[in-house]
C-alpha cells in the first residue's frame, strides 16, 4: 500500500507528522506513510493548522481544500487535497494515467 491514494481528482495522503521540529519539509517516507515535519506545537490545533497550510502551499490550492480526514490528535493523519494543481517532488508521487 502506498502513502497516497486518488479518489478522482481528490488526492488522499496518509501522513506521519512530526511536530516542533526546526523547519517545515517533507522528510521521506515513515513506514507506509508519508513524513512531514513541521515548526507548529501540537497544541491547541496549532499543528493541524499549520499542516493544512503547509500542504496547501505545496500543492498549489488554498488551506480550505486541505481537509483532515482523520488523526486530528495523534501524529498518524490522513488527508484529502481537493484538485492539487501541482504536485511536489515526492517518492512515486504522479497523476493517475501519468
Amino acid at each position: 500500500m502506498a502513502y497516497f491514494h486518488w479518489a478522482g481528482d481528490d488526492l488522499i495522503l496518509d501522513i506521519h507528522l512530526q511536530p516542533k521540529a526546526s523547519k517545515d519539509e517533507f522528510a521521506g517516507l515513515h513506514g507506509e506513510r508519508l513524513k512531514i515535519r513541521l515548526t507548529a506545537p501540537p497544541v491547541e490545533g496549532k499543528a493541524n493548522a499549520h499542516l493544512m497550510a503547509f500542504l496547501g502551499q505545496a500543492f498549489g490550492v488554498a488551506k480550505s481544500h486541505v481537509q483532515l480526514l482523520s488523526g486530528e490528535l495523534n501524529r498518524q493523519k490522513r488527508v484529502r487535497i481537493q484538485s492539487p494543481l501541482k504536485l511536489p517532488e515526492l517518492p512515486c508521487l504522479q497523476r493517475p494515467g501519468s
